[in-house]
């Protein structure tokens, strides 16, 4: 009988992410996995709230028996069992990200053997994380290219210090086609959306507007402008996220608002990061090469994808995944972009 996996989760960038997804691929191969160093580098070491959440979450979907599951905890011991579909409610108790959450538990649920529903609570446009409109525009679009079939709803916002909002996600399982997403083609259509919950709404249009000018030259850009009150959101606070979709892919950029930075810096910001992956000409933001490359590896060799360059968050991805899946990366580096292609596992 094969052993636990053993790994270092001070690995590479050493972060929640290679935690989230070492269990979600615990959970999809049935492999034991035993994680230590979880977070050694941070300045609070081992898990916070939405971490445990994490772990937990995934952990009920396959009903594993996990140790070490307290806060601060530097090590677990994740032994799954069958996934289950269903329906689940997961409470992160804080303003903890529900899109990072999300991005463990969705490949688990994808991979189930019937449709899940889950419905997490916490926040859903936070800082390091990404806000809920670039999960749903962005991420999810370039998921169902991939073969997901999948629904997302956020029926309430929620922010720091508070959380408290609330994402509703529901999927079947779906079979994953390894897909080129190298060549982007032309741009097609622009669109920003922003919005602020229980603030001003000139706040939502001065990040819309600055957004906006930083992509002047480009195809004019749609605007969608929110302002949100008390029955959508919880809290105080806001977003604004860029969608360029072309012929062949989506790119995204966001921004969440944060106490002290003026709005149009954060519009600016987001529209310079968008307007660099669309000049590079890669198929993929660097936020999306990050997130697909465990769905990129669950659709098997084939699949390929640019983005202007692979995050820390990315490398590590890349690393864990090898570790779990038959599988390999091809990582080339060019003239202002990065190609990455997933081969079988001992291919040359």
């Amino acid at each position: 009988m094969t052993g636990p996996l053993e790994l270092d989760g001070a690995t590479g960038e050493g972060g929640g992410q290679l935690l989230r997804t070492a269990v979600a691929l615990s959970a999809i191969t049935g492999r034991r996995l035993r994680l230590g160093r979880i977070r050694a580098g941070r300045p609070k070491p081992g898990m916070a709230p939405q971490h445990l959440a994490a772990v937990r979450a995934v952990a009920a979907l396959c009903g594993a028996r996990v140790e070490g599951l307290e806060p601060g905890s530097q090590r677990i011991d994740f032994d799954p069992g069958a996934l289950r579909a269903g329906e689940h409610v997961f409470e992160i108790g804080t303003a903890g990200s529900v899109t990072l959450v999300l991005q463990a538990l969705m490949p688990v649920m994808a991979c189930g053997p019937g449709r899940a529903r889950v419905r997490v609570v916490g926040g859903t446009d936070v800082r390091d994380a990404p806000p809920f409109d670039y999960l749903g525009l962005v991420l999810l679009p370039l998921l169902e290219r991939l073969g997901l079939r999948a629904k997302l709803d956020c029926p309430r916002r929620g922010y720091y210090p508070l959380g408290n909002g609330e994402v509703a996600c529901e999927i079947a399982p779906s079979a994953l086609l390894a897909q080129d997403l190298s060549d982007p083609g032309p741009i097609e259509a622009i669109a920003i959306r922003s919005h602020v919950g229980n603030l001003p709404g000139h706040i939502a249009q001065r990040m819309a507007s600055a957004a906006a000018d930083g992509l002047a030259g480009l195809p004019e850009p749609s605007l969608r402008v929110d302002a949100l009150g008390p029955d959508a959101a919880w809290g105080s606070g806001g977003a604004v996220v860029l969608t360029a979709r072309t012929a062949r892919s989506v790119l995204g950029a966001g921004r969440v608002a944060l106490r002290g930075v003026p709005a149009e810096r954060l519009g600016a910001e987001a529209a310079a990061e968008l307007r660099a992956d669309l000049t590079s000409g890669a198929g993929l933001d660097v936020h999306a090469a990050d997130q697909l490359l465990v769905w990129m590896a669950l659709a098997g060799p084939g699949g390929r994808f640019t983005a202007r360059a692979l995050s820390s968050h990315a490398r590590t991805a890349i690393w864990l995944i090898e570790r779990f899946l038959p599988v390999r990366f091809v990582v080339e580096q060019g003239p202002g972009r990065v190609s990455v292609t997933v081969a079988e596992a001992g291919s040359r």
